[in-house]
């Protein structure tokens, strides 16, 4: 840990860095965990003791910097000089590392992605004709993930990537639009999985794509890929109100119980569900009450879905008890005809009425703690874990639903197909 003294010359640092233009260092260091270490002595003129600022950052933004990383290393280390060393006979340098973390799943914890679906990626790209730099020239959005100076050109009258990309994309334009998908030194189907999947998180920046539905559009089609990877891009903050989204494992329940609910809209082919899933996803952590409110309409949809294509009238005003129990006798979710005799027919019975309760329940829990109601100043809400656990309860709820919908319907269905 660094004492106050040397808290505050980081703090000249980093004002060093923002007045000189150098914004990314600027916020590096701020968002760093610092730690000053002596890791040398030399004992040429007089004395000198060798001090590393070592910079920690999460093991995701390590990797997003890549070759950035030595650049940003230099401009810091400059003004480090400048501030600590300060006439005296110390040394002084900077190095950004890795946080290390402390996880038990990290074996079973996605840390590829297929060439198959980076390839269905790129190809759907290419289909709708979306132009992957969006607002931004190539150079402009590339900058953003790779510090193009320090990169070879492909033509030899350039020094760098950045060079030849401007020449050939912005004053020849003899490169087509789909040229980065190509290029080794960028390596997008082959190369680490967070930098492909730090591209598509960059194309639908806010800045890069400012059009909220065109961004949440593709979005979806990348996480149709991504799913059945371990992967999922997922909103962490609001940037002038559009959404800005990172790539996450899919590792806990609650995000695997999101992935359960859309094939469950599909099934129903209930668009409006879809929407209260998108909501959901991007709200288990960042924001429990809205998930626990959007879990309970999730509920509602499924059920007036299943009342609707059955063909069950139900009032506009029923309450979500009420549309339960519409669905459980239409379907026969808490069936009366297990025969007492059989093994486990309590046991049985008792989780199918346990079920459906769960909705009772979850209509209250949202009336306390979730969305759509005032609170006075001295509320708690509740963790994200009580909103896993609620959209885990509704998933449950529709999963069951939906699967003995299907099998009523189809049994239906072969009925009057053997009829004619």
């Amino acid at each position: 840990m660094i004492n106050r003294e040397e808290d505050a010359k980081l703090a000249t640092v980093e004002a060093m860095l923002a007045a000189e233009g150098m914004n990314e260092a600027a916020e590096l260091l701020r968002e760093a965990e610092a730690e000053i270490t002596e890791t040398g002595y030399d004992n040429w003129n007089g004395g000198t003791r060798i001090h590393t600022v070592f910079l920690t950052i999460e093991p995701s933004e390590f990797g997003r910097l890549s070759a950035k990383r030595s650049s940003l290393e230099e401009q810091i280390t400059a003004r480090v000089k400048s501030v600590f060393e300060d006439g005296s006979n110390d040394w002084f340098s900077v190095e950004i590392r890795p946080r290390i973390q402390a996880r038990t799943d990290w074996r079973s914890s996605p840390g590829r992605l297929s060439r198959r679906a980076r390839q269905n990626i790129i190809d759907g790209l290419k289909v709708e004709k979306v132009q992957w730099m969006g607002e931004l020239d190539d150079v402009e959005f590339l900058q953003r993930l790779w510090d193009l100076e320090s990169m070879p050109s492909t033509d030899h009258r350039f020094e760098n990537a950045a060079g030849d990309i401007w020449q050939h994309r912005r004053n020849n334009d003899d490169w087509d639009d789909d040229w980065i998908f190509a290029d080794r030194r960028f390596n997008l189907l082959s190369g680490p999985a967070d930098m492909f999947l730090a591209f598509l998180a960059e194309m639908v920046h806010p800045i890069v794509r400012p059009d909220r539905n065109k961004a949440l559009e593709m979005v979806r089609f990348f996480n149709d890929q991504l799913h059945p990877e371990g992967w999922s891009l997922v909103e962490v903050e609001k940037i002038a109100g559009r959404p800005r989204f990172v790539a996450k494992p899919i590792s806990d329940y609650g995000e695997r119980s999101v992935l359960r609910a859309k094939t469950v809209a599909d099934a129903l082919n209930a668009g409006w569900m879809k929407k209260e899933i998108e909501r959901l996803e991007n709200s288990v952590d960042r924001d429990p009450a809205l998930a626990i409110g959007t879990a309970k309409e999730l509920v509602e949809s499924c059920c007036k879905t299943v009342l609707t294509n059955r063909g069950i009238p139900f009032s506009k005003n029923a309450d979500l008890p009420t549309l339960t129990k519409l669905v459980a006798g239409e379907l026969g979710l808490v069936p009366e005809g297990i025969s007492e005799e059989a093994k486990g027919a309590n046991t049985i019975k008792l989780i199918l009425r346990n079920l459906t309760a769960l909705t009772q329940y979850l209509a209250e829990l949202r009336g306390l703690y979730g969305s759509g109601h005032g609170r006075d100043g001295q509320h708690k809400g509740l963790q994200p874990r009580h909103a896993r656990l609620a959209v885990g309860a509704a998933v449950s709820f529709i999963d069951f639903v939906t699967e003995t919908y299907r099998q009523r319907t189809d049994r239906q269905e072969n009925a009057l197909t053997e009829a004619e």
